[in-house]
């Protein structure tokens, strides 16, 4: 189990946008890993209420269940537990609930394990670059019939992190574009595609 407390910034990109950055950064095919998350929520959508979010993040045969819980404006409380290949498969076949640190948070919110269940899937090609003392990620995400960009700057100082990600923008010609999480652009689709 790792608890961390995340602090990024995010910002929406064009197609042109990340493909000149990734040739700007010089990146190479190789460089670029693919990532799969599973969204679990119950049907009230109890864990959206509270501005957070529950994933299976899967990444090649490596499994993680996390629990990011919003504590401020650009700051998270990420909770992780190891899975393994056949307890992720179990987790998303609602055949239980193999997170024990994740479920101790969940019960502080009285959010019963046994009503979770996976509302979709989001595949990210990421690239992450060190960067002036934090970390760089350009994402290319794929949901739904959604293909979105995004630049995120990972730092562990909010004052100093916001000024570098504002630089960096400034520095690219990107105009500002607060990007929703991930969870929250992929739950607004699937809400529009009910609707259609």
């Amino acid at each position: 189990m790792s608890q961390q407390l995340e602090i990024e910034f995010k910002n929406l990109l064009t197609k042109q946008q990340y493909e000149q950055l990734l040739k700007d950064f010089h990146i190479h095919d190789d460089a670029i890993h693919r990532q799969t998350n599973h969204y679990f929520d119950t049907s009230q959508y109890e864990i959206r209420h509270l501005k957070s979010g529950l994933r299976i993040r899967q990444i090649n045969d490596y499994y993680e269940c996390t629990l990011k819980e919003r504590t401020a404006e650009h700051e998270h409380l990420e909770t992780t537990d190891e899975l393994s290949a056949e307890q992720a498969q179990k987790m998303l076949n609602g055949e239980g609930f193999f997170a024990p640190e994740v479920a101790k948070r969940l019960a502080n919110y009285d959010i019963p394990l046994d009503k979770l269940k996976v509302f979709g899937s989001l595949t990210t090609d990421r690239v992450e670059i060190p960067y002036k003392g934090g970390l760089l990620v350009f994402d290319h995400s794929f949901y739904l019939q959604c293909d979105d960009y995004e630049v995120e700057y990972e730092s562990n100082d909010v004052i100093k992190g916001n000024a570098m990600f504002d630089a960096f923008l400034q520095q690219y010609g990107i105009k500002k574009q607060v990007a929703d999480k991930k969870i929250a652009r992929f739950m607004k689709a699937l809400q529009a595609n009910k609707k259609q």
